[in-house]
């Protein structure tokens, strides 16, 4: 752990982390800084902002996919020369599994990375209040990682009167905490949402200006340098062991203690293999990681778009349809019908095809939006999606193949469920269960050579997944 790092975290979900985030990675990028990102939990939109608006390299770090080792190496190897990391937390700072354990927290990730944490408080509509809030939060923080305080969405005039107050109190309670300034609520930089997150950065207009905006602000109102000097702090920190010793229960997630496979995606993809995969407005929700599995085991990714284009790519031996918002573009993806008769014979002729949430809302044979407008779509599959209003099983799962098709007995895949809308018929193939609570249900639809289901599935979870698919495509090949 060489490199420094930082996390914004915050106590609640909407206290302005992504707004506060990007502008910090765009002020460290105008310092001349070789600065990378993260962004933890199971979160697509916000590495997008990282990526496609600041244009600096973005992963996803979460410690219930990878468990505690493999998340420190995952960081290792990704920040490696790099000059610094920021960090952009998750919902409250203490918030994980289901809510109510700490296990997959911004905290848990922040303790397992050795990361300083700025604490983001969104003060607005809070007096003196805000001062037993923090020292709520900083009692709770048992390693000692708070290091700094922003206050959010707070004028001036305040800040002034409520820092005196603040520091004093810190002072009075020996925490080694610094306040590092503040930033005025201003509506035109906020950065708007829909029902699944954060709007796209492409559906934002003047993105780039809003942020460039907001870096030039937290120059003025934040003590940059000082969360560089906090960010360096704990740098080959000696009390500082990489080992697993949090409190946890949760499963083995390497899946160590199944039978493994003899063979590897390297032993098995000799033969120039292509995977199509969907991206577009419609199609954009995938981890990198996932598709870097398949570019490293000798995989070509073809990227195509069922808005656009008019049909498969000619040479593509297997089809990834991930998640995204199909919903908003029923319309036009019902329309492509060259398109949908493209994907549902390749599929009907045995290409091998994996689909995910929006990918797998796509393959039904009609889609309802939330104003009762009916879309036809590829009918692969002979059920109907609905909106429903509300999130559907919402939250991380593991998943075991019932036929042992993609995953050997004993084997799982963890993933995690976010989406409104739902389906006439699941499928039943695959055991779905959320960890802690075990709670259990049937999902998914799997065949000798497809696996298709609401799911979003993180695959360097259980990297068998992808090399039997691999295999798969090999064979039809």
């Amino acid at each position: 752990m060489s490199i420094p790092r930082i996390m914004i975290a915050a106590p609640k979900s909407g206290s302005g982390k992504t707004l506060i985030t990007c502008s910090l990675l765009w002020a460290l990028k105008k310092m001349n800084m070789d600065v990378c990102a993260f962004k933890c939990g199971p979160d697509y939109i916000d590495p997008m902002f990282h990526r496609e608006v600041i244009g600096i390299p973005s992963e996803n770090l979460d410690t219930f996919f990878t468990g505690e080792s493999k998340t420190q190496d995952v960081f290792e190897d990704f920040s490696r020369d790099h000059d610094i990391a920021v960090i952009e937390g998750v919902m409250g700072l203490f918030d994980g599994v289901g809510g109510i354990s700490e296990i997959a927290s911004s905290y848990h990730l922040a303790y397992v990375t050795d990361t300083p944490v700025i604490l983001l408080v969104d003060a607005h509509g809070m007096g003196r209040s805000i001062i037993p809030l923090i020292e709520g939060m900083l009692s709770y923080d048992r390693k000692k990682l708070i290091k700094g305080i922003i206050l959010n969405r707070i004028s001036r005039s305040f800040y002034e009167v409520i820092s005196k107050a603040l520091i004093e109190d810190l002072a009075e309670n020996e925490h080694d905490v610094k306040l590092l300034g503040y930033f005025e609520k201003r509506d035109e930089l906020s950065v708007s949402g829909r029902h699944l997150g954060l709007k796209l950065p492409t559906e934002i207009e003047d993105i780039k200006d809003k942020l460039e905006t907001g870096a030039d602000y937290i120059s003025k109102t934040v003590d940059i340098k000082e969360i560089i000097s906090i960010a360096g702090s704990f740098v080959d920190n000696e009390n500082y062991k990489k080992s697993d010793n949090y409190r946890t229960d949760l499963p083995d997630p390497d899946n160590s203690k199944a039978k493994k496979k003899e063979f590897t995606g390297k032993d098995i993809c000799n033969f120039g293999i292509t995977l199509a995969v969907a991206r577009d407005e419609a199609f954009c929700f995938y981890y990198d990681a996932n598709i870097r599995m398949f570019k490293e085991r000798g995989v070509s990714i073809k990227y195509f778009s069922p808005l656009h284009d008019k049909k498969l790519p000619r040479d593509a031996d297997g089809i990834l349809l991930g998640g995204g918002y199909p919903e908003l573009y029923a319309k036009e993806l019902s329309n492509n019908k060259t398109m949908l008769s493209s994907i549902k014979n390749a599929i009907k002729e045995g290409v091998p095809s994996l689909a995910e949430c929006g990918g797998f809302m796509y393959l039904h044979r009609e889609l309802e939006d939330d104003n009762g407008r009916t879309y036809a779509l590829a009918n692969v599959i002979d059920e109907k999606v609905t909106y429903t209003g509300k999130p559907v099983r919402f939250g991380y799962v593991e998943l075991s193949d019932k036929e042992n098709r993609f995953l050997s007995d004993g084997y799982k895949i963890k993933g995690h469920e976010f989406h409104y809308y739902d389906s006439t018929g699941n499928g039943t193939d695959v055991c779905a269960v959320k960890p802690l609570t075990g709670r259990s249900w049937d999902c998914c639809y799997v065949g000798e050579n497809h696996w298709w289901g609401f799911p979003h599935l993180y695959y360097p979870s259980c990297p068998d997944f992808v090399d039997e698919f691999i295999k798969m495509m090999t064979k039809r090949k």
